[in-house]
């Protein structure tokens, strides 16, 4: 079925600021990359949540990316016992006495989830802590991350949201959030032996490499399929059909861009692809440029502020026709129609942004402009892997 042309636009909304310091680019600033621990940090600075340990004092102090043990050290402080971590803690913050002493106290909690970024965003800082300083602890803390995931992973090769915890949603094969490809990144490194990623005795390396194939082999029978035709994935998969499944209210079971743009871009990192990997990036491609949205806009504009359970805001947002507006998607698609979809905390589908109450309106990236990173890439690619069939050639 063809996809809806109507242009709805999107003003990404990026992480928000997550301390009142300016972030700064961990390239310039820092050794080791921090950008993977911004969702949890915005969520503790800016969120409130009754299920966090410690709360954010109003002058909360920050290590700088350059500080790498104090940031290790931390991460050290929020592993669980079981060898996981949970989310919405900022790794950054230089903790009081009796901050430390609640977390530690707290390291029992079964809590641990790979949600927002966490666990594997760790265990990669933590490997590349220890491929400098070579301390030990940072090495088995990794190790124990590593047993960790792999105890979570589904004889299918998925990986829940949360473990041990996976009552609700929290057991769905989630690609929310990064959370099942972030899991699939760190295991390529640790099984292509990178240079910062190669510690691991032979005996575990193999159970690494076994659970990234497995995960790859649920990656693409998760896929999308309506009939004959390959289309992307959901956010999240039932952990037993593999079929498409709703999150939170507004989050319904459907065709997910944002989600399914990382993991064709992690498609496309694979040395040597086989006719199923190459179908199912040519099929995303496809899907990607037939989905496209043209000449609209989505505009910030002023509006009362308010003050919300999740988020505070003076603003709202609009839709408006702009001939010059690059590429846009919208984050759901309606599962048989392709029609953009919208849904408030009722659950109950839209089909407009105007639709949708301010709270979520304004709380929530509806529009996403991250498949055409997948189509800027797909030239490079299919000239090497491909050079005699284009799906983009009309």
């Amino acid at each position: 079925m063809s996809v809806w042309k109507l242009s709805v636009s999107v003003l990404i909304i990026l992480c928000s600021v997550v301390t009142p310091q300016k972030k700064k680019s961990a390239k310039k600033e820092g050794i080791i990359p921090i950008e993977k621990f911004y969702d949890s940090s915005h969520h503790w600075f800016n969120i409130n949540d009754g299920e966090k340990v410690i709360t954010p004092l109003p002058d909360q102090k920050r290590y700088e990316p350059v500080e790498i043990k104090q940031i290790a050290d931390n991460l050290l402080l929020y592993q669980k016992t079981n060898g996981g971590w949970p989310k919405n803690y900022d790794m950054l913050a230089v903790l009081t006495e009796e901050q430390k002493e609640a977390v530690l106290k707290s390291r029992g909690e079964l809590n641990t989830t790979f949600d927002n970024g966490t666990t594997h965003s760790q265990i990669d800082y933590l490997a590349r802590v220890y491929s400098i300083t070579k301390e030990i602890k940072y090495k088995e803390s990794v190790i124990r991350g590593i047993e960790f995931i792999l105890s979570a992973q589904y004889p299918n090769g998925g990986w829940p949201q949360f473990f041990p915890d996976t009552g609700g949603y929290r057991k769905y094969i989630t690609f929310n959030d990064g959370a099942m490809i972030g899991i699939m990144d760190l295991l390529w490194k640790f099984a292509e032996c990178d240079s910062q990623f190669s510690f691991l005795d032979k005996s575990l390396n193999e159970k690494v490499k076994i659970a990234y194939n497995n995960g790859l082999e649920c990656i693409l029978k998760c896929q999308i399929k309506e009939g004959d035709k390959l289309l992307v994935w959901c956010q999240q998969h039932d952990n037993v059909t593999l079929l498409p499944q709703r999150a939170r209210t507004f989050e319904p079971a459907s065709i997910c861009n944002g989600e399914s743009s990382e993991i064709v871009l992690m498609l496309m990192k694979i040395k040597n692809p086989d006719k199923r990997i190459i179908n199912s990036i040519e099929s995303a491609v496809r899907w990607f440029d037939e989905s496209k949205i043209l000449g609209l806009k989505v505009k910030d504009i002023a509006a009362p502020k308010t003050v919300y359970q999740y988020h505070t805001t003076g603003s709202d947002k609009v839709v408006e026709m702009d001939a010059l507006a690059p590429p846009v998607w919208t984050r759901f698609y309606e599962l048989g129609t392709h029609r953009p979809l919208f849904c408030n905390r009722d659950g109950k589908p839209v089909y407009s942004l105007a639709e949708v109450d301010r709270e979520r309106r304004t709380g929530y990236a509806w529009y996403i402009y991250s498949p055409q990173d997948v189509l800027n890439k797909y030239p490079k690619w299919q000239k090497k892997w491909t050079p005699g069939r284009n799906v983009l050639e009309k």
